[in-house]
């Protein structure tokens, strides 16, 4: 099978011809489809995390495909069924976290594409118990970013509370961002969109967003004060001066959602107006099966919009590149 490698941290991807893997207890053999490209993709290949993956590997965590072999002991799938492969690769099951429905908070957990090897390959192996169905409705073009821009995005806005009159902004318009509006909308929140881009706050307008701010023409803080205020601000943007932005933005009880992983990773939060303002910051990692899940039947019943495009997985490096530069829509995906 063809996979891009990571095989050092300072040096591109690399092509490789692999033997495809064979599933082990409890494991399901994927024929891939697509893959969408996640910023955290560039993150790991690059070793930018404190806690860093291990070279070589595969990264890709957006993944969907066919099972084509059932390992030992798997009863729950079955052989043709088209599945997505999510971040969340497998966790212990029994800890306090798994049962309490946090999974994703399992100090045992495997992460696809991280710890185990992921979506940039023609074939994957995966846990038979944590690969989500798809319904026949949806697009693997579609289910690929669903499977974590979508399932991010819809969990912290529910970790935010959002819902009916609830003022929320979305700060960074891009794969995770567009989503994110959607999600706000749904929940019945006014949302404010802010990106340094045009196209993308133009993006963010089509998909129900109330009103728009280019950061760089607009100090988005002044503007969104001048309005009230957020009850609810996404911080999505793998940028620390977005973060900062998005706590200046919120009203009185506001809660400040960090989504987003800048590979400086500092926030530096004023205690004084964190107190007597009554606000809160909150980490929100990815969702569970159960979120994954919901999230499909939203998109399958056309309550969402995916916006993405396809590439080769020859193109992976580039595409790197046009993220970074953040020439990309919202969402890229590898199709086999």
């Amino acid at each position: 099978m063809q996979a891009a490698v990571v095989t050092d941290f300072t040096r591109p991807l690399e092509l490789q011809r692999l033997p495809i893997p064979e599933p082990g207890a409890g494991q399901v053999l994927v024929r891939l489809e697509a893959c969408g490209v996640c910023h955290t993709d560039i993150h790991a290949a690059r070793g930018e995390w404190p806690v860093k993956p291990n070279p070589p590997f595969i990264p890709g965590h957006e993944g969907v495909g066919v099972i084509e072999t059932l390992g030992e002991g798997v009863r729950t799938r079955r052989v043709g069924e088209r599945v997505a492969l999510p971040w969340l690769g497998s966790a212990c099951g029994h800890c306090g976290y798994c049962v309490s429905g946090q999974e994703a908070l399992c100090e045992q957990q495997a992460n696809t594409g991280y710890t185990v090897d992921g979506g940039y390959a023609q074939y994957a192996v995966a846990d038979g118990h944590y690969v989500v169905p798809v319904p026949d409705t949806i697009t693997s073009l579609d289910a690929a970013p669903l499977t974590c821009a979508g399932v991010t995005t819809y969990k912290a806005v529910k970790v935010a509370g959002a819902g009916l009159d609830t003022k929320v902004g979305v700060f960074g318009v891009g794969g995770l961002g567009h989503l994110a509006v959607q999600y706000a909308r749904l929940a019945g929140g006014f949302v404010t969109a802010v990106d340094i881009e045009d196209d993308k706050l133009e993006l963010a307008h089509q998909l129900g967003a109330d009103h728009m701010v280019n950061a760089l023409k607009t100090d988005p803080v002044e503007e969104i004060q001048r309005r009230g205020g957020l009850d609810v601000a996404l911080a999505l943007a793998a940028s620390n001066d977005s973060f900062r932005q998005a706590f200046a933005s919120l009203r009185r009880g506001g809660r400040m959602v960090c989504v987003g992983l800048p590979a400086e990773g500092d926030l530096h939060v004023p205690i004084y107006d964190t107190v007597l303002g009554g606000k809160s910051v909150i980490g929100s990692i990815v969702g569970t099966r159960q979120d994954l899940v919901e999230v499909f039947d939203l998109h399958a019943a056309g309550r969402t919009r995916v916006i993405a495009e396809g590439r080769e997985l020859a193109d992976v490096n580039s595409v790197f590149e046009e993220i970074l530069s953040g020439r990309v829509p919202a969402r890229v995906v590898i199709q086999y």
